[in-house]
């Protein structure tokens, strides 16, 4: 059977750094090919030379697809010929409708004036191939991220998709939306269509895969067929880190000693629906060189809770009382938090953790300038050695720290989200799911970080989908569902069975 697409001998270079070097890839008609890699091994570089976002003449190499040289200038050129990438930062307009959405740029008019009874009609078509009930008329912003990421799909089949390209695509999604978008693949295969699926989830790849391709630095390590009874997870991330991780979790040391932050009785309404109640009457309290991890199905009320803590940054009619060491603290406000020895790293690092078009230097002391100024001015010297010492303390992979956030890796991105916050010098660190879309060697780095931290006497708050990541970094266990502390245990008493069935009981109550 000849190949639907090959690669061969792509090498694509930026000034100074060479991001692929004489790559080759093949995808089999009627096939979901995983390409697995850690963060800036070169997966999405490769993706872009493929749906012309790098047009050809920019790299070295040959692109065959259906049997024929390609030659894309523009991603328009791939779309024509049937290759739809979905990014993981969905290119969705959030004030415009589903229908409007799926025929941007494709518009159904005549003369000048859209047909909408036929873009509605093709849109129920649509939105009911990938499961949708949906009116077309729906706005973006009305709707979940799960459903969001089958919109992307449904406009993908509009466009008369043969190879379909997906980043990350369930990075942002829970369990039950994750697993519906993964059946959803098996469909398209059956109906003949290929599909490139990108992810750190290798339990994903192993459920939904025919073949895996491993990049590491920016070269083809090794392709596996998932079908021939030899491949599992280890031998994925050895390929992929180029060692066995023997154990996913670094050993804890835990020297737990007195409480230090309380939450007591804390209530939050929703900032526009006044009457609608979103976290009811939590108490958690954490020790000094304690991790607790918070789990919950997604929205259970984990990131209000954090957000509403930490300077009341979400929600209204907010009530309770923070302690820290015991006594009282005010969190009405960010600065008034922060002053108190709070410290919140965001789930969505690149909208809300940095500037991402800012150097590195500038994201480290971006939340603590008093401590690299003097009467008013930023000492540009200190500011660097301050950046430096995080980078080098943190493992920050850049050319320097003149380098822009934007072009770092997931992983890395998230170490300066986190070297910001450790210069403010918190007491009370909440990580909101620290190492989302970051691959295995760097989910490690983020848990020795985190180890660290404990160590150092900090009170660490996780907040994770991922119940094995809780379990296997966490010394105690909250179980939030619908706003309310439903379960509270151990980690080592704990277990993916005893959080759900937590849950279970709280609605059966």
């Amino acid at each position: 059977m000849q190949p639907i697409l090959e690669m061969h001998g792509i090498t694509k270079t930026f000034p100074g750094v060479k991001a692929l070097t004489d790559v080759n890839l093949t995808v089999m008609p009627a096939e979901i090919h995983a390409v697995v890699g850690e963060n800036g091994a070169g997966k999405s570089t490769l993706m872009k030379v493929l749906s012309g976002v790098y047009p050809s003449g920019s790299y070295d190499g040959i692109i065959k697809f259906e049997g024929k040289d390609r030659h894309f200038k523009t991603i328009g050129d791939s779309e024509d010929i049937g290759i739809i990438i979905i990014h993981q930062e969905l290119a969705l307009v959030p004030l415009l409708s589903i229908a409007e959405n799926i025929f941007l740029g494709h518009e159904t008019a005549r003369n000048g004036v859209i047909n909408w009874f036929e873009a509605f009609s093709k849109t129920r078509d649509l939105l009911k191939k990938v499961g949708l009930s949906e009116h077309p008329n729906t706005l973006i912003t009305n709707i979940g991220t799960g459903k969001q990421q089958l919109v992307e799909i449904a406009k993908a089949l509009n466009k008369k998709v043969k190879l379909l390209i997906l980043d990350e695509p369930t990075s942002s999604l829970n369990e039950t939306d994750s697993n519906a978008l993964l059946d959803l693949l098996k469909g398209f295969k059956s109906q003949g269509i290929s599909s490139i699926l990108i992810t750190h989830k290798l339990n994903e790849v192993m459920k939904v895969a025919d073949r895996i391709t491993v990049i590491r630095d920016g070269k083809t390590i090794d392709t596996m067929d998932v079908h021939s009874g030899e491949v599992n997870e280890d031998r994925i991330i050895k390929a992929m880190v180029g060692r066995e991780l023997t154990d996913r979790y670094p050993p804890r040391r835990a020297k737990v000693q007195d409480t230090i932050f309380e939450v007591k009785n804390w209530n939050v309404f929703h900032p526009l629906h006044a009457d609608r109640q979103i976290i009811k009457d939590v108490n958690i309290h954490v020790k000094k060189g304690e991790v607790v991890g918070i789990a919950g199905l997604m929205g259970a009320g984990r990131t209000e809770l954090a957000m509403s803590i930490f300077g009341r940054a979400y929600g209204q009619r907010i009530s309770g009382e923070v302690l820290l060491h015991g006594r009282p603290v005010d969190v009405s406000t960010i600065p008034k938090a922060m002053d108190a020895g709070l410290a919140y790293a965001t789930e969505d690092h690149k909208t809300y953790g940095l500037v991402l078009i800012d150097h590195i230097k500038h994201n480290v002391t971006l939340a603590n300038l008093d401590g690299v100024s003097g009467r008013g001015v930023i000492d540009d010297m200190h500011e660097l050695t301050v950046a430096n010492k995080y980078r080098n303390d943190l493992r920050i992979r850049s050319a320097g720290v003149y380098q822009a956030t934007v072009n770092l890796s997931g992983g890395n991105q998230q170490k300066v989200v986190l070297s910001k916050w450790l210069f403010s010098g918190p007491e009370v660190l909440i990580l909101d799911e620290p190492t989302r879309g970051i691959d295995v060697g760097a989910k490690y780095e983020i848990y020795g970080i985190i180890n660290k931290l404990a160590e150092e006497g900090k009170a660490v708050i996780v907040i994770s989908s991922e119940m094995p990541e809780l379990l296997g970094i966490s010394d105690r266990i909250y179980v939030l569902n619908e706003g309310r502390v439903v379960g509270e245990m151990p980690a080592k008493e704990a277990s993916q069975e005893k959080i759900m069935r937590a849950i279970m009981k709280s609605w059966e109550q």
